[in-house]
Order: C-alpha cells, then structure tokens, then sequence
C-alpha cells in the first residue's frame, strides 16, 4: 500500500509538472488564438509606421551626380533587369562599377532582379539600361518603397513572429501581454523602420532571414536555420558579423549530440550545398567568382569611414591610423583585434551552448565587428542592435540603453537624408511602447537602476540630448567642420564599449546547463 500511495503520488506529481511545463506553450501560442485582436493591431500599427516614414525622403534625393543608396538601389535593379548575370559584377560599357557597382553578394542581385521586374511592369522608364540614372518620379518612388514594404512584411514580420513563439515556447512564466510587449519592440525597432524605409535599403531581408534562422535553431531545425543563415550571409555579407555566434552555437550542441561527426557533417553538406546553389552562375570559371568576392571587400576605402563610433575612428583622434600604418598591416591588427574580442562569446557557446547564451553571443560577436573589423558604417550598428531586441524580454534595461545611443549614432546621416522628423516621431514612439504598462517588472533588477548607476545614465542621456541640440542649432567652427560629428561619436562609442564589456559578463554569468540539453539528461 506505502508503495502504491508514492507511486500514485509521484504519477500526480509528474502530471503536474507536465502539466506546468506545457503551460507555457500555452502562454506563448495563445497570441495567435484570436488574430484579430491584438496581434493583428500590431502587424497592422508597424506597416503603416513603415508606410508613413517611407513619405519622407530618402538618401540622396535630388542630389546629382551620385544621388545616394536609393539609386544604387534602384540601378541594381536596372544592371540585373538588362545584363545577363556574369556581367552583373563585371566594369564593361553598360556596367561602370564607379556608378555604384553591385558590391553586395548574389542573394542581393537575384532579389534586384525580381524588384526590376516589378518595376518594369508598372514604370519601365525607372529601369531603362543607361537612361534611367537618376530616376525620380513620384510613381518611381511608390514602386521602390513597396518593394521594401512587402520585403518587409513576407521576411521580417513572420520571422519576428517564429522567434517570439519559438524562444518563449516551455516558458510559463511568461505572460500573453509580454510576448505582444517583445514582438512590438522587434516589430517597431526605430533603426530598422528609419534605415529602410527612410534612408533606403533592403536590411529587412538579411536581418529577416538571421531572426528566422534563429527560431529554426530554437525549435530543434538545425539544418533549416543554417539554410536561412547562409542565405542571409548572401544576401549581405555583413551578416558575417553573426558568424561566430552560429557557428559556436551549432558546434556546442553537435558535441552534445549522440554522434557529432554525423551532425556536423549534415551541417557542413547544407552550407555547402546552399552556398553553391547560389553562386552556381560564378562557379565556373573560377574567374568569375574572383570578380565577386573582390566586390564583396572593399579595402581600397581604408579602415573606416566618416564618423563611425567604432574603435578605430573614436582612436584616430590620437593616431592617425590612414597616415601611418600600411593597409596589410592595418587589415591584420583590425582581424586580431575582433577575433580576440569573440574568442570569450564563442568559448562560452562551444562549452555550453545555450538559447540566451546564443543571442547574447550574437550580440557580442557583432557588437566586436562593429567596433573593431575593417571598414565599418554607422548604418551596421543595426546588427548588434537586433539581438539587442531579442533579448528586450531579459535584458530590457540594456536594450533600451543600447537602442538610445543606436540611433544617436545615426543621427547625423538620417539628419542628412532630412529624416529629422521621423526620427524624433519614431525616438518617442518607442519610449511610449518601452514604459507602457505591459512591459516585464524585472524583479532581478535588470529591468531598473537606482543610486550612482541611475545617476550617470542620467548624466550620459542628458549629454546626449545636449549634442541634440547643438548640432541642430549651432555652427561648428571653420577650423573643424566636423567637431560635432566627432562629438557624438565619442560619447556612442563610450557607450558601446560599456555594453560590450557588459553583454559579456552577462553571458559567462550564465548557467552552464539550460533549455534542450536539460531535457535530454531528464529524459
């Protein structure tokens, strides 16, 4: 009788915790119970965001010879259209590389091609070979702000949705409100809405494909999200600044795994496979994927370029890398020093791999190319700002920091596109949707700050609004145009140092055993 009443109890018990566990697939798929409620307002609130900045301007308008990253756009869509794909990266008399050459990999060219044949249908004259350069009409512009609308909207929208349904799946502790909380923050990420759809690029389609990868890892699709993470390394080779974080990642867990040789080979065969389907038109002759890649790094610009705040531009105050160091030498410090800067992210992942350990070495990765890899722009800053987002559940405080100087980094280029007003729209929005009343009370105090740390963040918010202002009211001297620029810099730079060291700390403080290697020891 003793043993039937443990027995039953331990059954109750076990029912329970089953019970319990379950309760958070509950939680994080209830949002997707009555789609007309609030998920649907979100969905629909974030597209037309994106819609209402797209009437701005954009980068270069009006603004012959060159104009800005919307014609290089939109002539990428005229050379794919026109040319066939081996003269897609070639200089030849249709295709000046100095007229913004394609520099971005095949992925890139091939969805320039299908926007060309949009364009094409609807205002053929905005992809005409030659006689299109510069092309600005008012139907040219709806056409070319659609295309990063449904880019949008058919990439990032789901693959923010996966994520949030795949990384809070098992959790029941976590509210139905928080998930809509989190996926408005992704969803709504200022950066993102104003560099697409203001300035003008496609980094919905990479980002996208990063975050879908992401979910596919989290939901046990390992050979799924290396696919969708090699296709958004073609598609931008910045990409690559997630690199190690993946690959750390995935080698953690096949020497978790049963047979890792096995896993590991199926790993490498889909990389292979899928970067060889891409790059199928360059393969042979080898020359031509020569021409690509040499595209693809543009060393010939130096080790940094404008005021970005990152390590080498904040340190050229002092030392004047350009003048001094050769470009060799220069190329191998900057991989040294980023390399080194990874090894503790990747050392930790390979050891024990981990859901939040994974953003928090995707963060840390891309934050170490961000402030120490060769030729870095301001615009590159939304890489490590989108684990930054993934992570605003946990670590709300630290995107909310993170995000603040973000943005401020780029203030001067979206000041230069005449992006003022959405910028400061979209900067209110998103302190509206941080403080709304859904958002976690973080009872672990990542979430608050009080005595000396609320003090000087405090001091740094207040000097940051201070640039604000002066660099919208007041002249620099003639003797340093550029005095503010590096201002800002300066203090974005600071920041993102701080961070760095901080996600860092956060990472290794993580319990070695988490999330499926858990459940595989109970089992």
């Amino acid at each position: 009788m003793e043993k039937r009443r443990r027995s039953t109890s331990s059954s109750s018990s076990s029912s329970s915790s089953k019970k319990h566990d379950g309760e958070g697939d509950v939680h994080s798929h209830h949002i997707l119970h009555r789609p007309t409620s609030p998920l649907l307002c979100v969905i629909v609130f974030a597209a037309l965001i994106r819609y209402l900045v797209s009437l701005h301007p954009y980068s270069g308008a009006a603004d012959p010879p060159m104009y800005g990253d919307y014609e290089a756009q939109r002539h990428w869509m005229e050379i794919t259209l026109n040319l066939p794909a081996k003269d897609w990266y070639r200089n030849t008399t249709s295709n000046d590389l100095t007229y913004w050459g394609l520099d971005y990999p095949p992925l890139t060219a091939y969805q320039s091609y299908v926007h060309a044949q949009f364009l094409k249908f609807f205002d053929p004259e905005s992809v005409a070979l030659v006689t299109s350069r510069g092309h600005e009409s008012p139907l040219g512009k709806f056409l070319m702000r659609l295309t990063v609308l449904s880019s949008d909207l058919v990439i990032f929208f789901p693959a923010a949705l996966w994520f949030v349904l795949a990384y809070y799946g098992g959790r029941s502790r976590v509210r139905r409100e928080e998930l809509l909380w989190h996926l408005s923050l992704v969803l709504l990420n200022p950066g993102l809405i104003l560099i697409d759809h203001g300035h003008f690029q496609y980094n919905c389609i990479s980002l996208g494909l990063t975050v879908a990868a992401v979910a596919a890892i989290f939901v046990e699709k390992d050979l799924v999200g290396s696919f969708l993470f090699c296709l958004a390394l073609n598609h931008k080779q910045m990409s690559a600044y997630y690199a190690p974080a993946f690959f750390s990642h995935l080698l953690g867990k096949c020497f978790k795994h049963q047979n890792p040789i096995l896993k590991v080979t199926k790993l490498g065969l889909v990389v292979l496979g899928t970067f060889l389907l891409i790059w199928w038109p360059y393969v042979y002759p080898l020359k031509g994927a020569m021409e690509v890649l040499r595209r693809l790094a543009p060393f010939e610009r130096g080790i940094y370029e404008d005021y970005v705040a990152n390590f080498w531009c904040a340190t050229s105050i002092l030392i004047k890398w350009k003048r001094l160091y050769s470009m060799q030498l220069l190329k191998l410090l900057s991989f040294s020093m980023t390399l080194l800067s990874i090894l503790p992210s990747i050392i930790q992942q390979i050891r024990s791999p981990s859901r939040q350990g994974f953003l928090f070495a995707m963060l840390n990765s891309s934050l170490s190319f961000y402030l120490f890899s060769f030729q870095v722009h301001e615009k590159s800053i939304l890489l490590p700002l989108l684990p930054a987002s993934l992570l605003a559940l946990d670590e709300p405080l630290m995107f909310q920091w993170f995000m603040n100087y973000a943005l401020f980094s780029m203030f001067p280029l979206l000041r230069r596109d005449q992006l003022l007003i959405p910028y400061v729209a979209l900067y209110m929005l998103f302190a509206l949707l941080y403080y709304c009343p859904f958002r976690k009370q973080d009872s672990s105090g990542n979430g608050s700050v009080n005595g000396w740390k609320a003090s000087a963040m405090t001091l740094f918010l207040l000097c940051s609004l201070l640039l604000h202002l002066i660099y919208l009211t007041f002249k620099p001297p003639e003797k340093y145009p550029f005095l503010f620029e590096a201002m800002i810099m300066l203090l974005c730079f600071s920041q993102f140092v701080f961070l760095a060291i901080y996600s860092n700390m956060k990472q290794w403080k993580l319990p070695s055993r988490f999330g499926w290697i858990d459940k595989k020891k109970v089992l």
